[in-house]
């Protein structure tokens, strides 16, 4: 893990292109807090251009299958998406409903608020424009299964197209001879590369017939030794097919989790010392485990108290996270320090500090290396 404390716009301009997986992170609102950071700029324009300095960041850094996680207020949550899909493709506006048991809107005077309390937050969820596109496409993703399709299957696709050579049928005859003439039913993937299929036993019998009518020893092997060869053989494509796929971006969701874009998670409660905006980790699990593999790297230049950083070490992702404040960044530095070591890591902790001519007063970087 890699933790640094000062300017964290610097700190990610000093970071190469594509080296994050998924950046998962909670700025300022905008006047929500009664904070002076997050008090800061007297307009909401003046907010969004500020965020998207670090958009643009985020644009250059994230890999091409990179997901963006952004925490929005639902003040701000409609400008701040508009401004995310200038530089990315929006895939979801997340919605987090909090517990009616906890918050303050239960002493809130509500009355004088004239309008709904807002017992939600929200969270922008995007990718890189085209980011499928170039998996199948640049990457190679569809092209590199069609290959290894074609390489696995081609012992009985050449069985099969060697048969019918050797019957004297071309294409249309087969159409013919299958029922399916005009073209209907596409009979010439079975003895083709490009989209090969393995024919049904009714269609298979259909051909022997065919082949033989005239007299003839044509397709002798049995179907159901076709169809045992051709599962092993399919089998063995997944598996191969399964090393391809992290070409595409991650996303892993099952029907145990919350996987609609309205979640309840619960929020975090009162303690000494607490970040105004911590969020629940695991909220924050459920965010990486979706959106990145094993060995991913997390970037949150917003990290607070540390509990992006506590999730992804949880989860075996690797983490960049970055804060302004020397008290919340001393705070998760320990509480990472502390969650490494109950998890029976050896924690190395090295400082670098920045030449006089660093644009703040202050800055380090930790690394923990687990």
């Amino acid at each position: 893990m890699t933790l640094h404390c000062g300017d964290s716009l610097a700190y990610l301009q000093s970071l190469p292109d594509n080296s994050v997986d998924a950046v998962v992170t909670d700025p300022p609102y905008f006047k929500v807090k009664g904070e002076a950071w997050d008090r800061q700029w007297e307009t909401a324009a003046v907010f969004l251009a500020w965020l998207d300095l670090y958009l643009c960041e985020f644009q250059r850094l994230l890999r091409p299958n990179g997901s963006l996680y952004l925490f929005a207020s639902p003040q701000m949550a409609a400008r701040v998406e508009c401004k995310i899909a200038e530089r990315f493709n929006v895939l979801n506006h997340i919605v987090w409903l909090k517990p009616r048991n906890q918050g303050k809107h239960m002493a809130n005077n509500k009355e004088s608020l004239r309008s709904y309390f807002p017992n939600t937050e929200r969270l922008i969820f995007a990718e890189h424009f085209g980011s499928d596109n170039y998996a199948k496409g640049e990457a190679g993703y569809l092209r590199k299964c069609d290959e290894l399709r074609g390489f696995l299957f081609e012992p009985l696709r050449a069985y099969l197209d060697g048969e019918r050579a050797r019957a004297g049928f071309s294409f249309e005859d087969v159409r013919k001879a299958v029922g399916c003439a005009g073209g209907s039913g596409l009979p010439s993937h079975w003895f083709t590369a490009s989209q090969w299929a393995l024919p049904t036993q009714r269609n298979y019998e259909r051909l022997r017939a065919a082949f033989n009518a005239k007299g003839g020893e044509y397709l002798r092997r049995e179907y159901e030794d076709l169809r045992r060869e051709y599962e092993d053989l399919r089998r063995e494509y997944e598996d191969l097919r399964r090393e391809y796929e992290d070409l595409r971006r991650p996303f892993a969701v099952t029907k145990e989790v919350p996987y609609t874009d309205v979640w309840e998670f619960a929020t975090v409660g009162y303690y000494e010392g607490k970040h105004p905006c911590e969020k629940p980790v695991d909220l924050l699990q459920h965010i990486i485990s979706t959106s990145t593999r094993p060995g991913s790297v997390v970037l949150d230049p917003f990290m607070g108290s540390g509990s992006t950083g506590l999730a992804a070490l949880a989860l075996g992702r690797d983490f960049i996270g970055c804060e302004l404040d020397d008290r919340y960044f001393r705070m998760a530095s320990d509480r990472l320090a502390h969650a490494a070591q109950c998890a029976g890591s050896d924690v190395l902790t090295t400082h670098h500090r920045p030449e006089p001519a660093a644009p703040k007063q202050h800055a380090q970087t930790l690394s923990l290396f687990a």
